[in-house]
C-alpha cells in the first residue's frame, strides 16, 4: 500500500496538487460546495493510479483542489462505499492520499437518516461520536503499523474544538445544527422497522453508510476530523414510509446551503 499512495501522491502534485491544508469528502446530494472553490486543479478518479473509480450514479468521481474561504483545500466531488463491493481500505484511500498530500484537518459531510425523532429532515446533525456497526475496519490488515500506530485511541473521534467552532457558527447563521451519535451500516438497503428500533436503544440520533471507516483512519494519520449529517429523512418504525433514494438527495440537496455555510465559515476560521 505505501507504494501505491507514493504513485497517487506524486501524479496528483504534478497534477499541481500542492499542500493543501484542508480535505473534505462529499457525500450523497452534496456537490454543490465545489461551486464555491476557486478551483486550481482537478483530476478524475479513474485517471488517479490505484485510486478506485466510484460505482454509484449520482455520486461523481473527481478529486478537486483549489482555494476555499483563503485555504488551499482538496475535496473528493463523491465517495467510496463498502455497499458498492470495496474493502475498507480502497474506501479510505483517498485519506491517506490527501494526508499524503499535506492535509491536517479532514471536513466529512453525508446523508443520513434521523433515528432521532425530536430531529426533522432537513435539519443537520454534527457527529460527536459513531456506532460502527459495518461489520469490520480499514485498519485490520497486515502492514498497517507501518503506516501508523495499530492500536487507535477512538475516545474522542471527532474535534472538540471544531465542533464547537461548528456550533457557534450555527448560532450566528441560524442553522439548526444538531450534536449527536451516528450509526454506520454496510446497506445498501434501507433499514427495517425492527433495525431502526434496534438502532434508537443502541443510542443512535443518525444512520448511514459511509464516514466512519473515513473518521478512523483520519485518527490512525492523526489528522483532526469532524463530520457533519444532512437528515434527510425521518426514521420513526412505528409510521415508517417507503423511502426513494430521490427523495433522500432531494432533500440533501435542499438543505446543502446550511451545511457550505459551516464549512466555508469554519475553514476561515482554522
Amino acid at each position: 500500500m505505501i507504494k501505491f499512495i507514493e504513485e497517487s501522491t506524486e501524479y496528483l502534485k504534478q497534477k499541481g496538487f500542492n499542500n493543501p491544508e484542508v480535505g473534505i469528502i462529499l457525500g450523497t446530494g452534496l456537490g454543490q460546495l465545489i461551486n464555491e472553490i476557486d478551483i486550481e486543479a482537478e483530476a478524475s478518479y479513474n485517471h488517479i493510479p490505484n485510486f478506485p473509480t466510484a460505482t454509484v450514479e449520482f455520486h461523481k468521481g473527481k478529486l478537486i483542489y483549489g482555494t476555499l474561504g483563503g485555504k488551499k483545500v482538496v475535496v473528493m466531488q463523491g465517495r467510496f462505499h463498502v455497499y458498492e463491493g470495496y474493502t475498507f481500505q480502497d474506501v479510505t484511500f483517498p485519506v491517506r492520499i490527501m494526508e499524503k498530500l499535506g492535509i491536517k484537518t479532514l471536513l466529512v459531510s453525508n446523508a443520513a437518516g434521523a433515528v432521532n425523532l425530536d430531529f426533522k429532515k432537513g435539519e443537520l446533525m454534527v457527529i460527536d461520536d459513531h456506532i460502527n456497526l459495518q461489520g469490520g475496519s480499514p485498519l485490520a490488515f497486515k502492514g498497517v503499523s507501518k503506516l501508523g500506530e495499530r492500536f487507535v485511541d477512538m475516545s474522542a473521534p471527532y474535534n472538540a474544538e471544531i465542533i464547537s467552532k461548528f456550533e457557534s457558527i450555527a448560532s450566528e447563521h441560524n442553522i439548526t445544527l444538531h450534536k449527536g451519535v451516528y450509526a454506520s451500516v454496510v446497506g445498501p438497503q434501507l433499514e427495517t422497522r425492527a433495525e431502526y428500533r434496534m438502532l434508537k436503544i443502541l443510542g443512535a440520533d443518525a444512520v448511514g453508510m459511509s464516514t466512519v471507516p473515513e473518521i478512523i483512519v483520519a485518527n490512525h494519520l492523526k489528522l483532526k476530523a469532524a463530520a457533519v449529517s444532512v437528515l434527510t429523512d425521518e426514521c420513526d418504525p412505528e409510521n415508517l414510509e417507503p423511502v426513494d433514494i430521490t427523495d433522500i438527495i432531494a432533500m440533501a440537496n435542499k438543505a446543502e446551503p446550511d451545511m457550505i455555510t459551516l464549512f466555508k465559515e469554519l475553514i476561515k476560521s482554522i
